[in-house]
């Protein structure tokens, strides 16, 4: 997820995130000691990217899609193009490279910018060594053999109130740490002070033709990604599969709050509009615009204190970027906004992958308006910043949205940039992905995951998988307009 820059080495406790004063022993909230933190290193790697989105014409990552015809529920037409043809068009028909309105026909500044990711020591380096064995004691010559041994010892019984466990207030938990105090609702233990792991720290879900995995990764306090997938029926009863996945702005305040609203909300709004026979391209904007309400009610009325947001913090409002995607009658719908993104992999590799989204990002606007070319804008250290995102102070929402019909089984792969920072170009993500992927999208997710935290899980990370199945010759569509 794009940020904003990091204070130097030392500004903020590595345990909490609280802000340190200089000449700090100690961190003030958690009590970290603060003389036990390593130098920071020498350098500070950035990763470039080398990929952007196929041109008109460009060979390489495209695909050759067939035309389908349809319409929206406005009764405008519903473009289907080729990933060539990228940015292509929303759910109005108007091309989004053509875009005059503010965020698009000017480059509006930098909300949000990237963090420097520091290198971190790979998976491997040291090993525990095993635990020596111990000897049991031996029993004193003339004991009697009556002596029972401790593992021999009766269990508690729960009726005696000094070996029964301690009681937990209903509605609250057992610490994870103590195991003797109640969690209290700020999240930690009232016994011993422990913060307790959070329920999003890392979440899988799997349905017949869906799977995700969030993971809040290796650097991160908190896990600000979300997600959502489900399935729906359409008229004719074939079903449509749904995901949804947001990352917060973690410049932005409650980041955690924002994805979690804008991803159930999305959810909501196609579970609602695609059994009614809503076109799958204009419930997706639909989405979009219910998910980014969402987020904007959160910036009118206080949130939690949990004791990880920075005092110094700009009370800026609740901030995410949104990627979706709708599989339905042979139709692939990809909406979004932000710098999450989805990529095609069909499941026979010698076909060309592909990239399906464009980011809201200051590199991808300064290579549109002719400013810089791609190895200039990517290069720069702005070149993360996004440019569009869901929130109160966000610019005129802008919701993207395209229309596909492979014509070849594949697998669509959605996911935040924790994820495609560490596979960028759509090869690079073919590669990650595992061959059976279709079959197994859980496992494959799973994989994906552990793909970003060898490399180094600087991000939160989350990926959902929809497997692609071509429709048999002569089934019906529900958008056919024959």
């Amino acid at each position: 997820m794009s940020q904003m820059h990091q204070p130097t080495a030392l500004s903020r406790c590595p345990s909490c995130e609280e802000p340190l004063e200089s000449g700090d022993l100690f961190c003030g909230a958690c009590g970290y000691d603060l003389s036990a933190v390593p130098p920071p290193p020498d350098d500070h790697p950035t990763i470039v990217i080398n990929g952007a989105p196929a041109s008109a014409g460009t060979a390489s990552g495209a695909v050759d899609w067939p035309t389908a015809a349809g319409t929206d529920s406005t009764a405008s037409s519903a473009p289907v193009h080729l990933p060539g043809e990228l940015p292509g068009l929303d759910s109005t028909g108007v091309p989004l490279s053509g875009h005059t309105s503010a965020g698009y026909g000017s480059v509006p500044s930098p909300a949000h910018a990237p963090a420097p990711t520091a290198p971190t020591a790979p998976a491997g380096d040291f090993e525990l060594p095993a635990p020596a064995a111990v000897p049991a004691p031996a029993v004193p010559a003339g004991a009697p053999p009556s002596v029972p041994h401790v593992t021999d010892l009766p269990p508690a019984d729960p009726a005696d109130p000094r070996t029964a466990p301690p009681a937990v207030p209903a509605g609250t938990k057992l610490c994870v740490a103590c195991r003797a105090g109640h969690v209290d609702t700020d999240g930690y233990c009232e016994n011993c002070g422990h913060a307790q792991p959070r329920e999003r720290d890392h979440l899988e879900q799997e349905l017949d033709a869906v799977a995700a995995v969030s993971d809040r990764g290796l650097r991160h306090h908190r896990n600000e990604d979300a997600f959502a997938v489900s399935s729906a029926a359409l008229p004719d009863g074939s079903p449509a599969v749904i995901a949804i996945v947001c990352d917060g702005v973690s410049s932005a305040t409650r980041p955690d709050e924002a994805s979690a609203a804008a991803s159930s909300a999305a959810n909501e709004v196609l579970l609602a509009a695609l059994p009614r026979g809503t076109h799958p391209q204009q419930a997706m904007h639909e989405a979009i615009v219910a998910a980014a309400e969402a987020v904007n009610v959160l910036a009118a009325r206080p949130g939690r204190d949990d004791g990880h947001e920075a005092a110094h913090r700009a009370q800026n409002a609740p901030a995410c970027t949104i990627v979706g995607a709708v599989v339905a009658s042979g139709l692939l719908v990809i909406g979004w906004v932000g710098d999450s993104r989805a990529y095609w992999v069909p499941d026979d590799r010698t076909g060309p992958p592909a990239r399906l989204t464009e980011d809201d990002s200051w590199a991808a606007q300064m290579v549109a308006a002719g400013l810089m070319n791609e190895a200039e804008a990517y290069a720069d250290e702005r070149a993360h910043a996004i440019t569009g995102w869901l929130g109160a102070d966000a610019y005129e929402l802008e919701p993207h949205t395209a229309s596909f019909k492979p014509d070849r089984p594949g697998v669509v792969v959605v996911c935040t940039d924790g994820l495609w920072n560490y596979a960028e170009s759509p090869q690079e993500m073919a590669r990650a992905l595992p061959p059976d992927a279709a079959q197994q999208p859980l496992r494959s997710a799973q994989v994906l995951v552990g793909h970003a935290l060898d490399g180094g899980g600087h991000d939160n990370v989350t990926v959902a998988l929809l497997p692609f199945a071509v429709p048999q010759q002569g089934a019906g569509s529900a958008y056919s307009t024959a």
